[in-house]
């Protein structure tokens, strides 16, 4: 089968569904501006997912040391034994007693799902399959099949923006305000061997009872003390003063969109509350730099910066302009008033004013409904409204979620 094309014509989710549906075997090459993927196929069904150019923290060794399950010395003398024997690291760990068949199992399924649910945030890429045979390991791998690959692809995609409105760095860190009652025995959250989580039918309309109430912006019932189940009781144990949520994501072994989505609910049930960290130390303890709230500020101090230069030579010119200076005009006077000096200006207020559109739109989810929001939240100030001119600058949001932003026409 001759499959290649690019992802605007054949979209991820009609390629997955076409390969599984026809029980194909092969490699499937998917590539962007900026990364590439290859999905391995055995009759129709997901049996491995490799990330060209992959980091070190994110290769199989690396993801069990950040799970806790083997130290950095371990995993430097598997990887001697590995050069040595030319074996893979898998078999090497498991011969030699440093992780159990279970733990490999559980990590390579994660790194295989991780991986592929990225490809459902591409926007743009190519892709080419490559029919034939596959080597891939039964013992520690469970197939995938592509009908639960979409179904949780879809699933991710359609959450992910309402989870992001409560965990919105990998930074934050949380403090614990109760603890977990004893779970009830009538209500259990199991997982199978794909990895799927199966939850009973009380626990699921609890959970999705949990997430309608904030979307409708209800709290929860205090009741709601029995809406976690087995992940969510994992993860409010790995939740530790000063952990961030990277780390809390390593320790779960659950992926990054489970993890989250854990503590989204534990939050909204009011068993977690983000701690009230500064910037600088949420930065400190993610070991990176700043986050994008303060680099969006950032930027919108240069930008002020640069407006205030501009404002300089703009004046200058609209001050001759006044006063019948400017170039064409006769001794007599001004032979017309031209704005062009507020039009000028106006082009570096309007980028000032996108900027702060941004940094609200990344702190609450969405535009704000009307351009005095910037002004309550702090980002900018009555004037920049209308500067410098003497009407308001036009701005409304659209259907499709963006927003018009023009200047006021004088």
């Amino acid at each position: 089968m001759a499959l290649t094309g690019t992802l605007k014509d054949f979209g991820i989710a009609e390629i997955l569904q076409l390969i599984g549906q026809q029980a194909k075997s092969g490699v499937l090459h998917l590539t962007n501006k900026s990364e590439e993927i290859h999905i391995l196929w055995a009759d129709g069904n997901v049996v491995r997912a490799e990330h060209a150019g992959r980091k070190a923290k994110e290769r199989l060794g690396g993801l069990l040391v950040r799970a806790g399950l083997l130290t950095a010395e371990q995993l430097g003398q598997a990887l001697e034994t590995q050069q040595r024997t030319l074996r893979r690291l898998g078999d090497v760990l498991v011969e030699l007693g440093m992780v159990t068949k279970d733990h490999l199992r559980e990590i390579t399924a994660l790194q295989t799902t991780e991986t592929v649910y990225k490809l459902f945030h591409w926007k743009s890429g190519t892709y080419e399959f490559e029919p034939g045979a596959v080597e891939w390991d039964r013992e520690t791998v469970t197939p995938l099949r592509a009908e639960s690959v979409l179904m949780e692809g879809f699933r991710q995609v359609d959450e992910w923006p309402m989870i992001r409105r409560k965990i919105t760095s990998v930074a934050m860190t949380f403090e614990r305000l109760k603890a977990p009652e004893a779970e009830h025995p009538a209500r259990t959250v199991t997982r199978t061997l794909t990895g799927e989580r199966r939850l009973d039918a009380g626990l699921r309309d609890d959970v999705e009872a949990a997430f309608g109430a904030l979307e409708s912006g209800a709290r929860p019932d205090r009741d709601g003390a029995s809406a976690i189940g087995e992940v969510e009781r994992r993860v409010f144990e790995l939740t530790v003063p000063g952990r961030p949520v990277e780390r809390i994501i390593d320790l779960s072994r659950l992926g990054e969109f489970e993890a989250c989505k854990a503590l989204f609910t534990l939050v909204n049930l009011e068993y977690l509350a983000p701690a009230a960290l500064s910037r600088s130390r949420r930065g400190a303890e993610a070991g990176h730099a700043p986050g994008w709230r303060q680099r969006l500020r950032e930027g919108a101090a240069r930008v002020v910066a640069t407006v205030a230069i501009a404002a300089a030579l703009a004046g200058l010119g609209y001050w001759l302009n006044e006063r019948g200076l400017g170039l064409g005009e006769s001794p007599a006077g001004r032979s017309f008033h031209d704005n062009g000096a507020q039009r000028f200006l106006a082009r570096y207020q309007t980028a000032r004013l996108t900027t702060a559109l941004e940094i609200y739109r990344l702190e609450r989810g969405e535009y704000p409904p009307e351009l005095g929001a910037l002004v309550d939240e702090g980002i900018v100030a009555w004037r920049d409204l209308r500067f410098p001119w003497s009407q308001r600058y036009h701005y409304r949001r659209t259907a499709e979620g963006g927003f018009v932003l023009l200047p006021p026409v004088e």
